[in-house]
């Protein structure tokens, strides 16, 4: 936007993002680098007299010559001119000329948005496009830029992309046909509430939230042995699918425990607190990892929960937020009374949990915990939270060190944020009612900005674990904080909150791009089209298993070991415990949804890595989204892919005997649409030129077939499958296949 197009200057939207990138490390919130002791991220310290000339000022609201600031920022003279200039932070032009017009209309300073509780702005008007709220604001926005929306997607489009977003799965052929184009019984509507009701849903949910909770099947570190916090996720799992409000999801994980009369499934939710790695090397020092998995604790309740890159004050006041270092640790001190301890041996005694542990039996799996996916009659551990009949002293670290205590402080939270109330308990229990309370500016926000990430491909706030300073502004501030607050007033209901996105007209646009949304707006940031993204890893295994019949949608239980290449395990591993030799699972467990595959912290899947799954070694809640030859190479010769592609083969080829329907019916399961006469020409070009192939080299059908685990039957040994079996190769590896549109 160009300066004359500015009428007001905003502090939030304008002029604190380019103080807060060239002038906050000196003139910012850290008090140990401040140089001058002049500070220009608060309006006192902005609108103060010079020390050294009293007459003059840092800023002068109106006044541009009584205003120091000005004139260092425009000085031609290097020892003068501020930001200095070995600082490589020069301002430009036109930042210079709004600094200066802010100053000319009063240099009103402004909360920091994100720390301000959010209200609801008048909705927009309403149009023949707009179905719902969403899409007013949403409108409103492309109007200002000058973008239309696209017109609605096709329904095999929506069908698709609907339920991709909502259980992760790919319609069936039978759902496709069933919902045909909406004219018929069923409706938009009672697809997307029969989707939200399937199990599915929070499967897909759970792969988010295993990120954010740094969820794994191993303790990390170098030994990186096995242990058992399945269950957990099981938990995870059943609280999306009944529909848990947020605001009792976020409390039973930090302080089920602390429940009255906690049940033992209020105890399970607080694994999330203890999903953090665990040493088990000989000869570490105790309280140092004791610290660190506090630490771990409070980084991942600030940066998952609140979206705020607090943890930069473990060792120093915060250099952009008004975060002091006193103020981490008041928060850190909420998880320093658990009876944890830093070392409870080496791998030789290691245990499936840690303490305090909650143990799990079949009688529990009857009542309460009748979710859990038992997988034998043994009794289950699981590391939970526990609290010490003594509050633990809590004490500021020098640099963060663990053996460097100074002031002593008590349980409490960033003022800038909101005021702990005096009136809540001083420990995880009062946390959670602080981060759930409805005055809060962070909690609802910062989850509507996930699920909105997580259908868009890209937050409102794009840097959805930072809503801060330093942080991406939101593109769709009035929409943003509009949901937020519809969020909270209506129970903290998370699948109605889905269905509210799903059901607007913004969501339900083509993906179609023109040119003048590559000129205007490449990035999408104001949604005149559907985004074109790539499947989560763990979705595009679920994909491929899908259509080719294969999957096992058994809910939960234990973790189970795919295809790996060879060595790799062994390679990262100390050689001790039971995990030292890589031992892949067999029969179903090997075609049971990605979300169950085995995460051991050293080596995590590759295949999954290799498609941008985080590797849950700490808290994440955003996955970059790369283009390697990488993934097309796994596309091509995967184990698992070969397999489903052979299966898929022999299904069809049993049932049709004829290779142009048998490629028209696959295309269909695969990527849920109907073939083009052009793809459907190139395709069976390709099935005749392998079936001449097979039939003129007989020796090389069952080598082609013979992949993987799956039972190879005799009847689909034969020219015919093989080449179909390219065939579905070449369809699974088509870029729309893995890419909901």
């Amino acid at each position: 936007m160009q300066l004359s197009e500015i009428e007001q200057v905003s502090y939030n939207f304008h002029i604190r993002p380019i103080l807060s990138d060239k002038c906050f490390v000196c003139h910012g919130p850290d008090a140990n680098k401040r140089e001058s002791d002049l500070r220009l991220d608060t309006e006192a310290g902005a609108y103060a007299a010079l020390k050294e000339d009293p007459n003059h000022f840092v800023i002068k609201p109106g006044n541009i010559e009584e205003s120091t600031v000005y004139h260092r920022i425009i000085s031609e003279d290097p020892g003068e001119l501020m930001p200095p200039p070995e600082s490589n932070l020069a301002l430009s032009n036109s930042e210079i000329q709004l600094i200066k017009k802010w100053i000319e209309q009063g240099a009103k300073y402004e909360p920091h948005w994100a720390f301000v509780p959010a209200e609801k702005s008048p909705i927009p008007v309403e149009t023949d496009w707009t179905i719902n709220e969403i899409d007013r604001f949403a409108l409103k926005k492309m109007k200002e830029k000058g973008l239309q929306p696209n017109p609605e997607a096709k329904p095999t489009e929506l069908i698709k992309r609907a339920s991709l977003d909502l259980t992760g799965l790919p319609p069936s052929p039978e759902v496709l046909d069933r919902f045909g184009d909406f004219n018929g019984k069923l409706s938009y509507e009672d697809l997307l509430d029969g989707l939200l009701n399937d199990p599915g849903f929070g499967e897909k949910m759970a792969i988010l939230w295993m990120d954010i909770s740094r969820y794994s099947d191993s303790y990390g570190y170098q030994d990186d042995n096995i242990r058992t916090q399945w269950p957990y996720r099981d938990w995870v799992i059943h609280a999306f699918n009944e529909n848990m409000s947020y605001d009792q999801f976020v409390t039973w994980q930090l302080a089920g425990d602390l429940l009255p009369d906690a049940s033992k499934e209020q105890i399970l939710a607080t694994a999330f607190n203890r999903n953090h790695k665990y040493t088990e090397e000989g000869g570490v020092i105790d309280e140092e990892y004791r610290i660190e998995y506090v630490l771990d604790k409070t980084n991942t309740i600030s940066k998952g929960l609140l979206g705020i890159t607090i943890e930069c004050a473990q060792c120093h006041d915060h250099k952009y937020d008004p975060f002091s270092q006193k103020e981490y640790y008041e928060m850190f001190a909420f998880f320093n009374n658990t009876p944890e301890k830093g070392y409870q041996g080496d791998v030789s005694q290691s245990k499936p949990a840690k303490t305090p542990i909650l143990w799990v039996d079949q009688e529990d799996l009857s009542g309460i915990l009748s979710f859990i996916n038992y997988a034998d009659t043994s009794k289950l551990s699981i590391s939970v939270m526990g609290e010490l009949d003594e509050q633990r002293p809590t004490y500021i670290l020098d640099r963060g060190v663990y053996d460097a205590p100074t002031t002593e402080v008590e349980p409490s939270t960033p003022s800038s944020i909101m005021e702990f109330p005096a009136d809540l308990e001083k420990n995880r229990l009062g946390l959670a009612k602080w981060i759930t309370a409805r005055e809060n500016p962070l909690t609802a926000r910062v989850f509507v900005n996930l699920m909105w990430q997580e259908i868009f491909g890209q937050g409102i706030v794009k840097s959805a674990g930072d809503f801060g300073m330093q942080g991406d502004l939101p593109t769709h501030p009035e929409l943003l904080d509009w949901l937020a607050v519809d969020f909270m007033e209506n129970g903290w209901d998370i699948k109605r909150l889905m269905k509210q996105i799903l059901s607007s007209a913004t969501y339900k646009q083509s993906a179609v791009i023109t040119e003048k949304h590559l000129n205007t707006d490449p990035a999408n940031l104001y949604l005149a089209r559907a985004p074109r993204l790539r499947l989560p890893a763990e979705n595009i295994q679920d994909l491929v298993l899908a259509s080719s019949g294969l999957l096992v949608r058994t809910l939960g239980g234990p973790s189970l070991k795919p295809y790996m290449p060879e060595g790799i395990w062994e390679a990262a591993t100390s050689g001790r415990g039971v995990l030292a030799t890589y031992v892949q699972d067999k029969g179903d467990k090997l075609y049971r949804r990605g979300l169950y595959n085995f995460i051991k912290l050293t080596v995590p899947p590759p295949k999954a890595i290799i498609f941008d799954s985080s590797n849950r070694d700490r808290c994440e809640i955003g996955r970059s989204r790369t283009n390697t030859p990488l993934q097309a190479l796994v596309m091509m010769n995967d184990p698992m892919i070969l397999e489903a592609s052979r299966v898929l083969a022999g299904k069809m080829w049993d049932e049709y005997k004829d290779g142009e329907i048998a490629i028209s019916t696959s295309f269909k399961r695969i990527v849920c649409r109907d073939l083009s006469s052009k793809e459907k020409s190139i395709l069976l070009s390709y099935y005749e030129d392998q079936l001449e192939r097979f039939s003129e080299n007989p020796d090389q059908v069952l080598p082609t077939l013979s992949v993987g685990e799956y039972p190879l039957e005799e009847k689909n040994i034969n020219p015919e499958t093989a080449a179909l079996m390219q065939v579905i190769v070449s369809i699974y590896n088509l870029e729309e296949t893995i890419t909901k549109s």
